[in-house]
């Protein structure tokens, strides 16, 4: 009897710490973001992203208990999702030097070598997996008649930088050493790549450009890409850092899981404490906010950028510093090089201005720029296009994806 009024009172107890958790989320979190006027089914978007703060709250608690890590816990919830097959796409299951890749290949017959399109997914490698793309990966193979390759790179939390990113490289080499295997014309290569998967997309090529050896790459498609870790201060980053699903501090969170550092230099990151003078002054003329467009840059009161100089914090995070992690600072000869490029922005996203600058750097050096800007988008929203939760614009950055492309 006594057992069974302690298990009835640890079930009572349990509930309650569910319930608990539930409302202090919806409390904590749905009640205090920003929505963005723009965006359409206001109520859809409530619902999904307190379904994502549930997720990703229900990690942490777990992670402190030391039962799973919130990664973890992100990942198996994802991979419940069911994959959606494309009766017109063949889709194979390979490894490039031990790296899962993904081919998905028209089934209709070509009469000639078809482009090839290297996909790098997002999720800040947290999220994201050759399952949770597949849709999106067979519908743009099929839509642009295209040889298509995803990457499953290995993510947190056993694998930190570099191993993703060496992935990727690893994959895209291997890949282009057999375009003709796959019946890939190697003059019209596209690497794409979204969130997270832009900023390796972006370092790969930069790296690639010393490669004489390989196919050039045709163009790059980069999807609301994360392209520096210096400037934090960024009026996208003021206007948009309450507003889901990649709030300023989920996305400080994801850097320094990722680059395993200590969460005790998180202000010294946001405010540029770790920068010297001599870097900031190379480095203004392409991160500084003078570079936003006006019309981005209204009812913004600036912060002094960077914060007071901290010698501990240079030394624990001056790799951020590196063109291997912030491609937006690579030298104008590098830029120069780079391919014709499709830079798919979100108005109402921390990264905007990431985006912003590049476009910049990119036409100053010469570089065809297609710009798409989204209004009533949000981050991530690429991820929902085939889910019950799909919004207007997912559809819409998919067909402009796939116009670039097919323009190759």
């Amino acid at each position: 009897m006594l057992s069974l009024v302690a298990c009835e009172l640890v079930l009572a107890a349990m509930c309650l710490l569910v319930l608990g958790v539930n409302l202090w989320v919806l409390l904590n979190y749905l009640l205090k973001i920003d929505i963005p006027p723009s965006i359409p089914h206001r109520m859809r978007f409530r619902i999904l992203y307190y379904g994502f703060q549930l997720m990703v709250t229900w990690g942490n608690i777990l992670e402190r208990l030391r039962i799973c890590t919130m990664p973890k816990l992100c990942q198996i919830l994802q991979d419940l999702m069911n994959t959606k097959r494309n009766c017109k796409v063949v889709v194979t299951d390979l490894c490039f030097e031990e790296v899962p890749v993904r081919l998905f290949q028209p089934k209709a017959t070509s009469s000639s070598p078809r482009k090839g399109i290297i996909f790098i997914h997002g999720g800040g490698g947290i999220l994201g997996s050759l399952d949770s793309y597949h849709a999106l990966c067979s519908l743009l193979a099929q839509e642009t008649d295209s040889v298509l390759l995803a990457v499953g790179y290995r993510k947190l939390p056993e694998h930190c930088h570099p191993v993703g990113l060496q992935d990727c490289l690893c994959a895209s080499i291997h890949f282009l050493k057999s375009l003709k295997a796959y019946g890939v014309d190697p003059s019209r290569v596209v690497i794409c790549g979204e969130s997270m998967g832009g900023s390796a997309a972006v370092i790969i090529i930069q790296i690639l450009l010393g490669r004489p050896d390989l196919p050039k790459i045709r163009a790059q498609v980069l999807i609301y890409p994360i392209l520096q870790t210096i400037n934090f201060q960024l009026p996208s980053h003021l206007q948009n850092q309450n507003v889901p699903f990649l709030t300023r501090d989920f996305m400080i969170t994801c850097i320094l899981r990722y680059f395993s550092i200590d969460p005790s230099w998180k202000d010294a990151i946001l405010t540029g404490a770790y920068i010297p003078q001599d870097i900031w002054m190379k480095y203004r003329k392409w991160l500084s906010s003078d570079n936003i467009p006006q019309r981005f840059r209204n009812k913004i009161q600036q912060p002094e950028f960077p914060g007071p100089f901290n010698k501990s914090a240079y030394l624990e995070l001056k790799n951020l510093l590196d063109e291997g992690i912030s491609p937006l600072v690579a030298d104008d000869e590098v830029i120069a090089q780079l391919p014709a490029t499709l830079l798919v922005s979100i108005h109402w996203d921390v990264l905007r201005d990431d985006v912003l600058l590049y476009k910049k750097r990119l036409e100053d050096q010469g570089v065809p720029v297609t710009c798409y800007h989204v209004e009533d988008g949000f981050h991530g929203c690429l991820f929902l296009f085939d889910k019950i939760f799909s919004f207007p614009c997912c559809w819409d950055i998919i067909n402009a994806i796939v116009r670039f492309t097919k323009d190759m």
